[in-house]
């Protein structure tokens, strides 16, 4: 458990991606997306899911390029995690910023599940289209093949609910990766395996 590291690289004819994801790390982050309020999205996961994250990407729009930043960040949680003996596995985190409340409840499964209630009114992203909050979320869960629930019960400012959210999952997934000492080693499941 002492190396949860992976590095991914994911080049198409749309994109070029090259990730560094460190599971144990301090909230580190270095993200380069060309998309300021991306990146800016991204160190929030890292700084308040305490995950070193390291993001290089070019693309020929921000949706190809949104979508294959999370492919290659899935891809990076999912080899890092490896077997996942020992994983708290489930967490749950709402966490408010000003007017706004967002929640995350996942399950580090090995089973991909989405139910997104994100209420969003195209407000405020500096240029970022708020359907893509949605899609990373759902790219990335699916590719890191965890059970993924998301909802903003109130708010108005778009930039408060897409960053509450991503410092929600942040705090989640910090949670849910943790090693619990009272069963280092055992897989958390009845069923003595966890899909990978």
């Amino acid at each position: 458990m002492s190396n949860r590291r992976s590095a991914v690289k994911r080049e198409t004819k749309e994109t070029y991606v090259s990730l560094e994801l460190d599971i144990d790390g301090t909230g580190k982050w270095e993200m380069n997306t060309g998309i300021r309020m991306f990146d800016h999205l991204l160190a929030q996961l890292a700084k308040h899911g305490r995950f070193d994250i390291k993001v290089s990407a070019t693309g020929d729009d921000q949706h190809h390029l949104v979508e294959d930043v999370a492919i290659c960040l899935g891809k990076a949680l999912n080899e890092a995690l490896g077997e996942k003996r020992g994983i708290v596995r489930m967490a749950d985190v709402a966490v408010p910023m000003d007017d706004v409340l967002a929640a995350v409840a996942l399950d580090l499964s090995g089973r991909p599940y989405n139910v997104l209630n994100l209420t969003f009114t195209d407000n405020d992203m500096a240029g970022f289209p708020t359907d893509l909050v949605r899609h990373f979320l759902e790219s990335f869960a699916t590719e890191a093949r965890f059970n993924l629930h998301a909802r903003i019960p109130y708010g108005t400012n778009d930039h408060h609910k897409a960053e509450a959210l991503f410092k929600a999952l942040g705090r989640a997934l910090d949670r849910a990766t943790r090693i619990d000492e009272r069963i280092a080693g055992e897989l958390p499941s009845t069923k003595e395996m966890l899909e990978s």
